[in-house]
């Protein structure tokens, strides 16, 4: 009973206070295994060998990320062929050259007869202060962007080959929008059968149907949560520019740890991670009965979303808008509410450590 109780004081210690800033978890903006989640600009040839992005042949150009970040910690390895040079930029305008658009960008060259070592690079950007370090030591970077791309920049000088094995971030100065500790700031949706309750410093949702929402509403953001599903292949969502007041409309982002047979990579249902009816999770590499970490970064018409810091979704709308806010037949330009879904009498999650950074102005 002891253990249970002390267990019980953590949880609810370590759950934010609502307003509070936070580091968030790390999402890999670089799978190890494919391109997924990024877009290259120019004639550049990118693949990845080894586990390694790799950029060669090509004229030149950039390889990066469908996602904008604004406010975030970040860390990469690259390395660059002898006699060649390249940058890594972090707030990167796509249009133009980096010196024009805004960019941040730390370069790297390599002398001749150079060994090409991995090089370790670290940026920290919040508001207009950007730090870097290129192994250990400083570099100085600038960028006039609020937010941007994180890209691989590709110069064909001396036959040059760009490798990046490593591309991590974490969102810095989100502010909670759950206390733990009670249902201030989220309006329950009357006369459904959901029951809404905060349990061990999580908002814990049983039975079905319902809704909870936020008070206040966004458009573009980043959002970082913990969920536990409490059962087998239960099912649930978190929704997010939803119609104030509206049942289940919006965007979902599914939660659903279903897949079929032994195979993650198909998931049942759109699958944890996947836009429900829009794009299915690639790959579902959550489980039931565990916690695992959501990131959903949604800007403009581009949604892409983390889970456990592995990219499962990267979705484009490009439909005519749906005046009724409904995300699965339609572009919902927002704002909107963020709201959990109780969606049957099986339902039984619990959410905490629910974080959000606007973008909005």
């Amino acid at each position: 009973m002891r253990n249970l109780a002390l267990a019980a004081l953590c949880a609810a210690a370590c759950a934010l206070p609502a307003g509070a800033a936070d580091e968030g978890h790390w999402i890999n903006l670089f799978d190890g295994e494919t391109t997924f989640g990024w877009t290259s600009i120019g004639d550049a040839k990118w693949s990845v060998k080894d586990k390694v992005l790799t950029g060669e042949s090509g004229t030149g150009g950039m390889i990066a990320t469908t996602s904008r970040f604004q406010d975030f910690e970040l860390t990469a390895k690259i390395r660059v062929k002898a006699e060649c040079s390249t940058g890594l930029a972090v707030r990167a305008g796509l249009d133009g050259h980096p010196a024009e658009n805004g960019s941040g960008v730390i370069w790297i060259s390599e002398a001749k007869g150079s060994k090409s070592p991995w090089h370790e690079i670290s940026v920290k950007a919040q508001g207009n202060k950007l730090e870097a370090t290129v192994d250990g030591k400083s570099q100085e970077i600038s960028s006039t962007n609020a937010r941007g791309y994180v890209a691989l920049l590709y110069h064909h000088n001396g036959g040059a080959v760009v490798e990046l094995s490593e591309a991590k971030l974490r969102p810095l100065g989100g502010e909670s929008i759950f206390n733990g500790k009670d249902l201030q700031g989220w309006n329950i949706i009357p006369e459904r059968k959901s029951v809404f309750s905060v349990v061990d410093g999580a908002l814990n949702i049983k039975n079905g149907n319902g809704q909870i929402e936020t008070a206040k509403t966004w458009k573009d953001f980043t959002l970082q949560l913990d969920i536990f599903s409490n059962g087998e292949h239960l099912n649930s969502g978190v929704f997010y520019r939803g119609p104030v007041g509206e049942f289940w409309k919006g965007y979902e982002s599914q939660v659903r740890n279903q897949w079929e047979g032994d195979d993650r990579t198909k998931p049942v249902d759109f699958g944890t991670g996947g836009n429900y009816g829009n794009q299915a999770s690639r790959k579902v590499v959550s489980s039931d009965k565990e916690w695992f970490q959501k990131t959903i970064v949604t800007d403009g018409n581009h949604t892409s979303v983390w889970i456990n810091g592995y990219q499962a979704s990267d979705f484009y709308d490009t439909r005519p808008v749906n005046n009724q806010g409904n995300g699965k037949v339609g572009y919902v330009p927002g704002p909107g509410t963020i709201h959990l879904q109780g969606h049957d009498p099986t339902t039984d999650l619990s959410f905490k450590n629910i974080v959000l950074q606007s973008y909005d102005k």
